[in-house]
C-alpha cells in the first residue's frame, strides 16, 4: 500500500505517537483514545457525528473516543499528518484539574481547527514526546495541559439512550465473544431491526460494524504489546489471521505486520 506510516516510541504513558503519509481512504471507524493531530501536508476531508470538514496544513485535527469517522484525501496525491493517541484516563486526569473543581466535559467540540497558537503548541508536544531530551518532564506536562486547555470547549456530551447503551457496553466489555442480533436484541428489549436502526443512528454505524472496529482495536493492543499475529488474530474474535489483516488494514491504513514493525521497533 502506498504511503508511510510509523509510531517512534513515546517517552510517556498514555500517549502513541503516529507519523503518517498516505493516499488511504480509510471507512468509517472509530479510536478508543482521544486523537490530536496536525496536518502537515495535502489535504483531508472527514465525516464524523461533529459534521463534514476540510483539514489543510496547518490544521488541527481531533477526535474523541468511541466517535465514528472516515477519511480521505481532498484532492490528488496523498495527504500527511502527524498525530498523537491519548488515554482517556489521561485526558480525565488533566481536564478534571484544568477545571479546578467545577463541573468538566471531556469531548472536543471542533473535529478540525484553524489555530496558530494550537498548532504551535502541538508541534512543542509532539517533539517533546519522541524526543527524550526535548525540555524533559516539565516540559511535557505543561504542553500537554496548554494545549488541552486551548483545545477544550465545555459543553454536554451526546448521550446514548439506555437501550442502546446495554448494546453497546455488551460489545465493547467481550468483543472477541460471538454474538447474534437476536441475543442483542433480546439483552435489549427490542426488535432486531428496532435494534440496527437506533445502534445505527445513534452511533453511525451497525451494530456489526462496530463489533468489527472493537476487534481491530483490542487486535491493535495486542500486537502493540508484542503478541504474535496469529495469537492476536484468535484473541481479537477474528476467524483467522487473513481476516484480521483485511479488516485491520482496511481500517487503519496499516498492515498489523508493518504495525508490529513500528510499534515493536527491534
Amino acid at each position: 500500500m502506498p504511503g508511510q506510516f510509523s509510531m517512534p516510541p513515546c517517552s510517556v504513558p498514555g500517549i502513541e505517537v503516529v507519523i503518517a503519509a498516505t493516499a488511504h481512504r480509510y471507512p468509517k471507524h472509530f479510536h478508543t483514545q482521544f486523537g490530536i493531530g496536525l496536518i502537515t501536508h495535502g489535504a483531508q476531508k472527514s465525516l464524523s457525528g461533529r459534521g463534514l470538514v476540510e483539514a489543510r496544513p496547518g490544521d488541527i485535527i481531533t477526535v474523541n473516543p468511541g466517535e465514528v469517522h472516515d477519511g480521505r484525501p481532498l484532492g490528488e496525491g496523498t495527504r500527511s499528518w502527524r498525530m498523537l493517541y491519548l488515554d482517556p484516563a489521561l485526558v480525565e486526569a488533566a481536564t478534571s484539574e484544568l477545571a479546578a473543581g467545577k463541573s468538566s466535559c471531556s469531548e472536543f467540540s471542533s473535529p478540525v481547527l484553524t489555530d496558530h497558537l494550537a498548532a504551535d503548541g502541538f508541534r512543542t508536544l509532539f517533539n517533546s514526546m519522541i524526543q527524550r531530551q526535548y525540555g524533559g518532564q516539565l516540559q511535557q506536562e505543561q504542553s500537554l495541559l496548554l494545549l488541552l486547555a486551548r483545545l477544550f470547549h465545555q459543553r454536554e456530551p451526546t448521550e446514548l439512550s439506555p437501550t442502546i447503551r446495554v448494546a453497546r457496553e455488551r460489545l465493547d466489555d467481550d468483543p472477541a465473544n460471538p454474538v447474534s442480533l437476536a441475543e442483542l436484541a433480546q439483552l435489549c428489549g427490542i426488535g432486531r431491526y428496532q435494534l440496527i436502526r437506533s445502534f445505527q443512528r445513534a452511533t453511525g454505524i451497525t451494530p456489526h460494524a462496530y463489533l468489527v472496529q472493537r476487534r481491530i482495536q483490542l487486535a491493535r493492543q495486542l500486537i502493540a504489546n508484542g503478541t504474535p499475529l496469529a495469537e492476536s488474530a484468535a484473541a481479537a474474535g477474528f476467524a483467522d489471521q487473513s481476516h484480521m489483516t483485511r479488516q485491520f488494514t482496511r481500517a487503519l491504513g496499516v498492515s498489523p505486520g508493518l504495525y508490529a514493525s513500528t510499534s515493536n521497533p527491534g
